[in-house]
């Protein structure tokens, strides 16, 4: 019998982002506590741009952004925001999307899996994810129940099994 396997990936739906990010901007845009103060969400080329005119509302601006990406299903280990800077008159807060596992993480990945996981499952790091493969089912669904007890600081995703 042929082995069986999965993939760890850390992806993320740039539609889904993009569909946080706009009712984040609706939001805002109606809410009472964001009038005339300048709070805006948008692209700026990859990364996110949120801008107010107090270091308050810039994060607050964050935390509805924040909470529509939960809503999406997105994890926020996958968001990257920066601090708030003064530009000006204007706070602004630059965040971008995390994608794929560095090197560094896939080997500690693996080295759990080698470390804590059933004898018998293989990892082998292919660019940015991670391929997991036994000649058991239930070996693999141990190892994906080990990694979902762990707390990275990268957003995983099981895909591709088989």
């Amino acid at each position: 019998m042929a082995d069986s396997s999965f993939d760890i990936v850390s992806k993320v739906e740039r539609q889904e982002v993009d569909n946080a990010l706009n009712q984040a901007a609706k939001e805002i845009s109606q809410r009472y506590d964001f009038k005339n103060v300048g709070a805006s969400i948008s692209w700026s080329g990859e990364k996110i741009l949120m801008e107010a005119n107090s270091e308050d509302r810039v994060k607050a601006i964050l935390d509805v952004f924040q909470s529509k990406l939960i809503k999406r299903g997105i994890s926020l280990k996958a968001l990257d925001a920066g601090e708030p800077q003064l530009s000006g008159k204007e706070y602004k807060i630059f965040a971008s999307i995390e994608e794929g596992i560095s090197q560094e993480n896939a080997k500690k990945v693996a080295k759990i899996i080698r470390d804590e996981g059933p004898k018998g499952v293989k990892a082998q790091v292919q660019g940015e994810e991670l391929r997991v493969s036994s000649k058991s089912r239930d070996d693999l669904q141990t190892v994906i129940s080990l990694l979902k007890g762990k707390d990275f600081d990268f957003a995983l995703q099981f895909v591709n099994y088989r």
